[in-house]
């Protein structure tokens, strides 16, 4: 029987897979504990250090573009909304999103997902320019070498959030896209005290109402931002053309057993209130399921220049072949 190393972060839905639980045919299930999951994204993409690892979806897409031996099943393990995610600095004056126009705003790498869904929320729904933001970074991106001259890299050591604090960038997206965390994510990566927001002298949210605009956006557009999906090393799809269909089944069997136990999503409140907002599964597989959101996060990165205009739109092809029904 042959071993599958498996990374994944700590998702009850996916915890089935893990404990042996749920079974890959043909396959032994060997779980790698990486904290925070965020490191491993780096490992896998620039080593191949795994078999199979939970990655960034953008980050994905440009390990594709640059020949990266690896492909991808569509399990989506974590899903989160944006506008809460941007926090002003107390004196910036900032009170629309066109005001961030000529501002510097702090995220922790220019292709991290929270900053890619936040650019492509800004430019298509509140006209901003996002060329004309420069965009103040303390960490690489995972896949290297497609950083626009609007990026600006912090060299002193201090963190996202130090800097809003002391007014010398006029936003920063939060938690571990920006100001709850600093430098890269490896080994003992630790949470940095956010700014706290809501009174004076303090960072305030860009849009106080970000709950309701957020339900509001995915009602009118379907997209659902997406933040994780599950990837494999190709010669593992190459010599088994069953592996992805085999995996897919695998995640899918697990997070019916979670529902079975907690159908309400109680362990994981987050994932239980979007449930509610949007009335359906929090965390759909399937690529059906999921078309607007992957449609608008490869449009959204190449307009970001993430992704070369000439990056395959064809949904399908951006997975391994396999069986993928809706679950």
């Amino acid at each position: 029987m042959d071993k599958l190393t498996v990374v994944v972060g700590a998702y009850p839905h996916a915890q089935p897979l893990l404990d042996g639980d749920v079974a890959i045919d043909g396959y032994l299930v060997e779980p790698v504990e990486v904290k925070p999951v965020i490191g491993a994204y780096r490992r896998m993409i620039r080593d191949l250090e795994f078999d199979v690892c939970e990655l960034a979806p953008v980050s994905y897409l440009m390990a594709r573009q640059e020949g990266i031996a690896l492909t991808a099943v569509p399990v989506f393990l974590n899903r989160r909304f944006h506008h809460g995610d941007v926090q002003c600095a107390a004196d910036s004056g900032i009170r629309v999103p066109k005001d961030l126009e000529g501002r510097r705003v702090g995220v922790r790498a220019y292709s991290v997902s929270t900053g890619v869904w936040v650019r492509g929320v800004l430019r298509e729904e509140y006209g901003v320019g996002i060329d004309k933001i420069t965009w103040v970074v303390d960490d690489d991106d995972h896949v290297e070498g497609r950083v626009p001259a609007n990026v600006e890299r912090v060299t002193d050591g201090r963190s996202l959030g130090e800097l809003l604090r002391a007014g010398e960038i006029d936003a920063a997206l939060t938690g571990n896209a920006g100001t709850g965390r600093a430098g890269a994510p490896r080994a003992g990566w630790t949470a940095t005290p956010e700014p706290e927001a809501g009174g004076d002298g303090s960072p305030y949210p860009l849009f106080p109402e970000a709950g309701t605009l957020a339900v509001d956006h995915y009602l009118r557009t379907g997209v659902y931002p997406l933040h994780s999906l599950v990837a494999l090393r190709s010669e593992l799809v190459e010599r088994d053309s069953q592996l992805a269909t085999k995996l897919y089944a695998a995640f899918a069997d697990g997070k019916r057993r979670h529902l079975a136990d907690q159908p309400d999503w109680a362990a994981v409140p987050r994932l239980a209130r979007q449930g509610r907002q949007i009335g359906r599964d929090p965390v759909p597989y399937g690529i059906d399921a999921n078309e607007a959101s992957l449609n608008a996060m490869v449009r959204f990165a190449k307009e970001q220049g993430l992704l070369d205009p000439d990056f395959p739109a064809d949904l399908p092809a951006l997975f391994a072949t396999g069986e993928y029904p809706a679950a």
